[in-house]
C-alpha cells in the first residue's frame, strides 16, 4: 500500500457514528472547530477529519491511513476496505481520490410542497434559487428529499443550513388549515389550490431572485394550472415539471425548508391542544379526529385540519365535504 498512497478518503457515516468518531478523536487530544455545512472539523499532526451535516466524512493528511485503518474502518465502519479496492474487484467505493463527476449545472430555481397527503397541519410551498455558488454548498451540506430524511431533528439543521447558504434567494408559504379550508372551499380542487400556492411561492421568490429563467418543480397537474395562476413577474420564467424532481438540488432544499416549517406548525398546533396531532391520513390520525370532534365540535376541527380529507367522511359518516365532486381520492 505504500506505494499506491492516497492522499484523500471520503465515507457515508450515520449521526451515531459520527458522534462515535468524535468522541474517539477527542479521547485522543484531536482540535475541533467549527466550519460551514458540517458537524465539526478536527485536526491533529496536519490531518484533517470534516464531518458534514449530510453524512459525508472526509480525511485529508499524511496520518490518513492510520486513521482510517486503524479507527475509522474497525471501530466506526466495521469493515476493512481500504487500500485493497483491487483485491475486492472495485468494489469497496468508500474511499475515493476524486468526486464523481457532476452534470452541467445552470443557474434555477426550485418549488416543493409538505402537508400535501397530511389530514392535520398546513400545506407548506417552499421555493430556493441555486446559482453557481449557492448549488455547490446546498451539495455540501447534502441536501436531498426531504422524504429520505426521517429525523425531525436533522430536517431543522439542514433546513438552518440552506437558508444560511443561500443569500436570501428562498421563500416559504404557509398555508394554515383555516386559510386552506377557506381556499378549497372558494377553489374547489386540490391541484388548483396547490397551482396557486406554488405561483405566490414562484412571484415571491421572484421578488428576491430577479434573475431566476426558470423553475423546476414535481409533477402534480398540468402546467397550464400555474401558468394562469402566475401574475406579471412570474409569466415570463419558464416553468418545468418532472417526475422525481427532489433529485434537483433546488428541489430538494426547497423540500427540505417545506418540511421543517410543515413539523414545526404541527408541534404549535400540537401545543394549542395538548395533544399530539399525527401525521398522514392513517387511522390514528381518525382517533384523535373524532376525539377533537367529541370534545370541541367539527367547526373547531377545521383549525387544525383540512376537511376536505376523506378522513373526515369515516370520522363523521355522512358528513358531506366542500367541493367533494372535484376532490383527488385522498386529499
Amino acid at each position: 500500500m505504500a506505494n499506491n498512497k492516497k492522499n484523500f478518503y471520503v465515507c457515508e457515516l450515520s449521526v451515531e457514528q459520527i458522534s462515535q468518531l468524535e468522541s474517539i478523536l477527542k479521547e485522543r487530544g484531536w482540535a475541533f472547530k467549527e466550519v460551514p455545512y458540517a458537524h465539526w472539523q478536527a485536526a491533529l499532526d496536519k490531518t484533517n477529519v470534516t464531518a458534514y451535516l449530510s453524512g459525508k466524512t472526509t480525511v485529508q493528511g499524511k496520518n490518513l491511513e492510520d486513521l482510517v485503518l486503524y479507527v475509522i474502518e474497525p471501530e466506526i465502519l466495521k469493515t476493512a476496505g481500504f487500500g485493497y479496492e483491487e483485491l475486492l474487484g472495485g468494489a469497496v467505493d468508500s474511499a475515493k481520490a476524486e468526486p464523481e463527476p457532476e452534470e452541467p449545472f445552470t443557474p434555477h430555481g426550485g418549488i416543493d410542497e409538505s402537508g400535501k397527503g397530511d389530514f392535520f397541519g398546513p400545506l407548506v410551498i417552499a421555493a430556493v434559487f441555486a446559482d453557481d455558488v449557492t448549488q455547490k454548498r446546498y451539495r455540501e451540506i447534502g441536501v436531498r428529499d426531504s422524504k429520505t430524511i426521517k429525523s425531525g431533528k436533522k430536517i431543522k439543521e439542514m433546513a438552518n443550513a440552506i437558508r444560511n447558504a443561500s443569500d436570501g434567494k428562498f421563500v416559504v408559504v404557509t398555508i394554515g388549515p383555516e386559510s386552506y379550508n377557506r381556499l378549497y372551499d372558494k377553489i374547489g380542487n386540490l391541484n388548483r389550490l396547490l397551482a396557486w400556492g406554488h405561483a405566490r411561492a414562484i412571484e415571491n421568490l421572484l421578488e428576491k431572485a430577479p434573475e431566476c429563467p426558470r423553475m423546476l418543480s414535481d409533477k402534480f397537474g398540468s402546467e397550464h394550472l400555474i401558468r394562469n395562476a402566475l401574475l406579471k413577474n412570474g409569466r415570463n420564467v419558464k416553468l418545468e415539471q418532472r417526475t422525481k424532481a427532489e433529485s434537483d438540488v433546488a428541489v430538494a432544499a426547497a423540500s427540505i425548508l417545506a418540511r421543517d416549517m410543515f413539523l414545526s406548525q404541527m408541534d404549535k398546533l400540537s401545543v394549542a391542544l395538548h395533544l399530539e396531532l399525527p401525521r398522514g391520513a392513517s387511522t390514528a390520525v381518525e382517533t384523535v379526529a373524532r376525539e377533537l370532534v367529541a370534545k370541541h365540535g367539527v367547526g373547531e376541527l377545521g383549525k387544525f385540519a383540512k376537511l376536505h380529507f376523506k378522513t373526515l367522511e369515516k370520522v363523521l359518516p355522512g358528513y358531506v365535504r366542500p367541493g367533494k365532486e372535484a376532490m383527488l381520492e385522498n386529499g
